[in-house]
């Protein structure tokens, strides 16, 4: 696959993690859902909240944390499996929609998390800060993708 042809100026995509070097006759090209900013962000965040979920109680190994996981996790899977459908009409817009979803069921659960007491305040409001930028990139792309 040559990648995705954007019609847009570079500086309009550079907070996805396009650089300018890959600015090519007028278009950006993007050879892989890993050349995304939000991709690398989601996926460090998904490791991230994998290991916090190994820090709640026994008992929440398999409920909320098991959910947790597999929110945070859903994301960075969503953008790779939509960007390698991307020739299908509105095929990676679909999975950018599903991934947002899934951010803010990462921002509900951690809510929840955080008011049960197995996350302190101070690194909730950080994962919450993460999470709400993702979702703000994530919609951006979103209307941009062409």
């Amino acid at each position: 696959m040559s990648g995705a042809k954007l019609g847009t100026e570079a500086a309009d995509f550079s907070r996805f993690g396009i650089r300018r070097s890959r600015f090519e006759g007028g278009l950006i090209v993007i050879r892989s859902y890993r050349d995304l900013r939000v991709y690398k962000k989601s996926y460090a965040l998904a490791l991230q909240i994998h290991k916090l979920t190994l820090t709640f109680p026994k008992h929440e190994l398999y409920e909320l944390g098991s959910q947790l996981r597999s929110a945070a996790i859903s994301i960075p899977l969503n953008i790779a499996e939509g960007y390698g459908r991307q020739a299908y009409s509105r095929g990676f817009q679909q999975f950018l929609i599903i991934a947002l979803g899934s951010c803010n069921e990462v921002s509900v659960l951690l809510d929840m998390v955080k008011d049960l007491g197995y996350l302190e305040a101070e690194l909730y409001e950080e994962y919450k800060e993460a999470y709400d930028h993702l979702g703000r990139q994530l919609n951006l792309l979103l209307q941009r993708w062409q």
